[in-house]
């Protein structure tokens, strides 16, 4: 293949990534193409607009200086500067967020007089009405209407803009027109639709419209599904019999609420109904494995019997992708499918909120509390914790599908799932004897009382020279931990402790299912497992003065709905070969 027919097939493998809202793999397959094309400004675009769009402001920015696009005079990428000043503007409070709000509409009044086009007219107007020139903001969106007329143009993006300019000049029965007309010519760009509708809600809000007349242009259902195993000798509550009914059902609830997307595993019983109805529709499978393959298979599908098997073969083939909870061994541990129902349910409501979509939860439940620490009724239990709709298909005799589902019982007899914090001092190996113990007073006695603040979710500690290594109750108490143990870093007078003004915490953390086992040389409750060493491989490649999460502790905040942001930073190599692993980095409310 020749080098430019490569670089077109890769930028068409983005291009459809954008389009299905799968923005973290439009990044990181530019990035990959950036290694054979260095030079080619689209890929570049376009892992910086990916960044952008999946809410990474600061890695967006950063990017666009590091791949020179300051350089490039196309409207596109003049927008695009002016995009990350708007999504900085808007993350900001107050009077700052209008400063802010026109300085980015300067920008794009900026690209809109080198180019003419309509575009960069349009959000130069809705920047202007944030900014509280709402004069302004009327006369460019005027302007963009009339150069849009003249560009003959009537696909998604003049539907769109049409829209827009027409919220921003009060006729919202002339915006519901041009919003049904741009619904029909989508073409399934759910990327676009995510961000037409949250510039839309922005206007909205500014123009004190109803924001219900964004409902014609709904992003795609992101669905989490989730069930009983059928059971083959009929004492549990899916009985082999009840499978035409139960599959009539779930079809019947997807063709009420079509999804796009679906995350789950792939046990026998529910999960594989659900997985082949999902496929008949055209929506994409993800799927989210707990443990080893081939042990999954055997615990999960095979001792079902019948067809199970080849039926489970033919959808992992026909999944978009295959997510391993872990890759470690099962051992009879539930808690390994909890977990890997708790990353499905967050992969799902991540990839809900990057499309601006609804998620949804489609359970087959007999309506019965626990009967342990993991199983359907957990799962519904955790999602209803969140407060996101629902839909459950019941089986036969059981009870009422509205009954709540009861809280986990029983101790947990193997692993547990922790938060783990990595991190170390950047520059500590330099320091002399005489500075190592300035070091331990101000350095360590700094982050030792940022941790104390957290002893209520702290299960164990440990540190050696600058090293520190906590383990958490849970992610968002990890979260808030970690950001405490930056702060205190960041707020030393590091030159006048009379140490040197390079040392920086960088910090990796992670969650996971790990043992909870007596040390016997420490003579405590330590924490071990292939877990822990996954998150000791993510602080040595953590930005000084960041901290770094991987994207399970991720989806556990999104599940949490924790007040903390989590930008995606790309698919990172970890230390010493440990694989590649999509990072984010961590974010406290408001910054």
């Amino acid at each position: 293949m020749s080098a430019e027919s490569d670089l077109a097939a890769r930028l068409a493998a983005v291009a459809d990534a954008e389009r299905r809202g799968e923005l973290l793999t439009a990044v990181d397959l530019a990035e990959q193409g950036l290694e054979e094309h260095p030079g080619a400004t689209e890929l570049r675009y376009r892992a910086v607009l990916s960044l952008a769009r999946a809410g990474s402001t600061e890695q967006a920015a950063k990017r666009f200086e590091e791949y020179g696009l300051r350089e490039v005079g196309t409207e596109d990428v003049l927008a695009l500067e002016a995009r990350i000043a708007k999504d900085v503007a808007l993350a900001a409070p107050g009077d700052r967020r209008r400063v802010l709000a026109l300085r980015s509409a300067a920008l794009y009044a900026k690209a809109f007089d080198a180019t003419g086009g309509y575009y960069p007219a349009i959000n130069a107007a809705t920047l202007m009405l944030v900014g509280g020139n709402a004069e302004a903001s009327r006369t460019l969106a005027r302007t963009a209407l009339e150069r849009l007329h003249e560009s003959g143009e009537a696909g998604y993006f003049a539907a769109a803009t049409e829209a827009e300019a027409q919220l921003l000049l009060g006729d919202a029965r002339a915006a519901e027109r041009s919003l049904e007309r741009a619904a029909k010519l989508h073409g399934g760009d759910y990327g676009a639709v995510a961000t037409t509708r949250r510039q839309l809600r922005l206007v909205c809000e500014h123009a004190g419209t109803d924001p219900a007349i964004l409902a014609v242009l709904a992003g795609p259902r992101v669905l989490h599904y989730c069930g009983h195993r059928i059971s083959r000798d009929g004492s549990g509550p899916f009985r082999a019999e009840d499978e035409p009914a139960v599959a009539a059902s779930i079809r019947a609830e997807l063709d009420r609420l079509p999804p796009a997307y679906a995350y789950g595993s792939l046990a026998s019983g529910a999960d594989i109904l659900t997985a082949e109805a999902v496929l008949d529709r055209g929506a994409e499978l993800h799927l989210v494995l707990p443990f080893a393959e081939d042990e999954f298979v055997a615990a999960s599908v095979a001792d079902s019997g019948g067809d199970w098997v080849p039926r489970y073969e033919r959808c992992r083939a026909a999944a978009t992708r295959v997510t391993y909870a872990t890759e470690d061994a099962f051992l009879d541990d539930d808690v390994l499918y909890r977990y890997g129902s708790e990353l499905a349910m967050g992969l799902a409501l991540l990839r809900a909120r990057f499309l601006d979509a609804e998620a949804l939860q489609l359970a087959v439940w007999d309506g019965q509390p626990a009967r342990g620490g993991a199983g359907t009724a957990v799962d519904v239990a955790a999602w209803a914790e969140s407060g996101r709709p629902a839909a459950v298909v019941p089986l036969p005799g059981g009870a009422s599908p509205t009954a709540p589902a009861a809280a986990p019982i029983g101790a947990a007899q193997g692993r547990v799932v922790r938060a783990m914090l990595f991190a170390d001092v950047r520059g500590f190996s330099k320091l002399g004897d005489a500075q190592l113990p300035r070091f331990n007073a101000h350095v360590l006695g700094a982050l030792a009382e940022a941790l104390g603040h957290h002893d209520e979710h702290v299960c164990f500690r440990n540190t050696w020279g600058d090293g520190v290594y906590v383990v958490m109750t849970d992610a968002v108490a990890a979260a808030a931990c970690a950001l405490d143990l930056q702060a205190a870093m960041d707020a030393l007078d590091l030159a006048g402790l009379g140490l040197p003004e390079h040392l920086a915490l960088r910090l990796g953390a992670h969650v996971g299912p790990v043992f909870e086992l007596r040390d016997p040389i420490l003579g405590v409750e330590s924490f071990i497992g292939s877990q822990v060493s996954r998150t000791a491989r993510i602080e040595p490649v953590t930005p000084a003065g960041t901290v770094y999460v991987t994207e399970p502790f991720a989806a556990a905040l999104e599940l949490a709905q924790a007040p903390f942001s989590c930008d995606y930073v790309g698919h990172m190599p970890a230390a010493k070969d440990f694989g590649r692993l999509r990072m984010y980095r961590l974010r406290g409310p408001g910054s």
